[in-house]
């Protein structure tokens, strides 16, 4: 598992940031799934083939297996009445064009892991298994047994707009209508930073706010520096500093030592330490962003702003390695 991996999980992990991510996709950012009801399980999905007794064993490529990033259970109330559901995130750093795929194979396993277990519990505890009906014992799912529903979403960290099929339908091209409304369709549910509005991401009760609007803006350095200037916000868990220092090779300093992070004042101090280090000579902080600026709008080419910052052409590509990504 890579480092970026494990910072995002370990950060979606934290139930108030999961609850957060739920409660905007279903609920339209209204608090209902409570983090205090989450538990986390297995990410494992393992489906046997159905009807396999308990003390069979079948070959090894019946089985199938696959891992989540994550997935909690969680007791949501409506109505007066008690849901109880399976939650799934899928981290994406990269666009995965066969997330519908993909999803749909980790839903369908837990699906069929459902089926496994409730039928094992059926044949260990139900002294009148044998005398259940035909296609109830074979199945070991009985006819009033039912399944807890699985909602599967994608947070994708990065700064690209997602461009990738959002359903199976989509995947399969352009086909015939009348045949494609025999096709069982899959969709995904996603959360992608480059499409939310500003009325969306006000939604977001959490840090997990800051981190996708950071992430939003990430290759638009004047937008992200008016959302930085004097933001109360910016002031956020150590944990949502860890994902956007690695998602955006932002290169602040995050101490352990500390559980808030003011993003404003980690930035600030940054550029003055590369200051302070003549990494930037002779030029105001201010005039060298406006000459990256001018180099991102393709007004300056890199070697000609180099010159004007007096620094060599690598000196300057260092500097600026966070804000010239694509450079």
């Amino acid at each position: 598992m890579g480092k970026v991996d494990t910072v995002t999980k370990a950060y979606m992990r934290k139930n108030n940031i999961f609850a957060d991510a739920f409660n905007y996709l279903i609920y339209d950012g209204k608090p209902v799934v409570d983090p205090e009801r989450l538990r986390e399980l297995d990410t494992t999905e393992i489906a046997l083939p159905f009807g396999l007794r308990e003390n069979e064993k079948g070959p090894s490529n019946d089985l199938v297996q696959k891992y989540r990033d994550i997935l909690k259970s969680a007791v949501v109330m409506q109505e007066d009445e008690a849901a109880y559901i399976l939650l799934g995130i899928e981290n994406q750093t990269d666009i995965h064009y066969a997330m519908p795929v993909r999803n749909m194979i980790c839903d369908a396993l837990q699906y069929g892991k459902q089926v496994a277990d409730t039928a094992a519990n059926h044949r260990k505890n139900d002294k009148s298994f044998r005398k259940r009906t035909s296609g109830e014992y074979l199945s070991g799912f009985y006819k009033e047994d039912v399944l807890k529903p699985v909602v599967t979403l994608v947070i994708h960290f990065g700064a690209d707009e997602w461009d990738a099929p959002l359903s199976l339908h989509e995947m399969m091209g352009s086909q015939n209508e009348k045949l494609m409304h025999y096709v069982q369709d899959y969709q995904i549910h996603l959360i992608d930073p480059a499409k939310l509005m500003e009325e969306d991401l006000n939604k977001f009760t959490s840090s997990l706010r800051e981190v996708i609007e950071y992430i939003k803006y990430s290759k638009d350095k004047e937008k992200l520096s008016r959302i930085l200037k004097d933001n109360s916000r910016m002031l956020i868990d150590r944990e949502a500093a860890l994902v956007i220092k690695t998602i955006t090779n932002t290169a602040i300093e995050i101490s352990e030592k500390e559980e808030k992070i003011d993003m404003c004042k980690a930035i600030d101090d940054m550029l003055s330490e590369r200051e302070a280090k003549g990494e930037i000579r002779g030029i105001e902080i201010g005039e060298f962003r406006m000459l990256v600026k001018q180099v991102k709008k393709g007004r300056l080419t890199i070697e000609e702003a180099a010159e004007d910052a007096a620094m060599s052409v690598e000196e300057f590509r260092n500097v600026t390695d966070d804000m010239l990504k694509e450079g």
